[in-house]
């Protein structure tokens, strides 16, 4: 099955450089380029693609914005959005995921970084860069809005999850794969997969990236700050 990506970026250069990469794949082709955010969700509803590249810092509709739209229309349900940002540290990240992206990438990573993350996507994965993961998503989670980032009702959800859903989680929280999961209960990946989609059902989140946000948010999982 071929992979269809949407290039969201306001600069030309990038976007044609992620185009030749993109398309050099055999599994993978382009459908569609946006310059802003705007753009980019009325080539989503027509062009229905598995994943888009899309940009922080755009001119009018930005992508945090557009990744909303796009997240919160139910028709583009298929569609994951992978944030590509020029500073990982940047607090527009922890936004993004909020707001339904399946994950970010920084632009500087390596071509082979690329692909798999659109790959990872496609597939419902989350995609945290090696660069930033978990401990830059619990910096920005701390912050707030003032508060200590809990979330009362996203904590209430959580008394829906069995006991080996929450422990789940809480390794999801930390970054682990399936395989590393099971591994460190002693459980099979299939096991580690099935209790990651029934808590996903249950917390109505989209993708593994959206667990690590709730994972925070409900303060199962505290930042650690060292």
């Amino acid at each position: 099955m071929t992979i269809r990506v949407l290039l969201a970026d306001d600069q030309a250069l990038l976007r044609s450089a992620f185009r030749v990469l993109v398309d050099s794949e055999p599994d993978m082709e382009v459908v569609g380029e946006a310059s802003d955010g705007a753009e980019a969700v009325r080539l989503a509803k027509e062009q229905g693609p598995d994943v888009v590249l899309m940009d922080i810092r755009m001119p009018g509709t930005d992508g945090l914005a557009a990744t909303r739209m796009i997240s919160e229309d139910p028709s583009l349900a298929q569609v994951h959005v992978v944030i590509l940002t020029t500073f990982e540290v940047d607090d527009y990240v922890v936004q993004s995921l909020r707001a339904g992206a399946s994950g970010f990438l920084g632009k500087g990573s390596e071509p082979e970084e690329l692909l798999n993350a659109i790959r990872v996507a496609a597939g419902g994965e989350a995609l945290l860069s090696p660069a930033a993961t978990k401990g830059l998503i619990a910096r920005f989670l701390a912050q707030g809005d003032g508060d200590d980032g809990r979330d009362p009702a996203r904590s209430e959800r959580l008394g829906a999850l069995t006991g080996r859903e929450r422990e789940v989680l809480v390794q999801v929280a930390g970054g682990h794969s399936n395989d590393e999961i099971a591994e460190r209960l002693a459980v099979s990946p299939l096991t580690v997969k099935t209790h990651v989609n029934r808590a996903m059902a249950k917390l109505g989140a989209r993708d593994r990236a959206q667990l690590v946000v709730i994972a925070y948010e409900s303060g199962l999982v505290r930042p650690r700050m060292d």
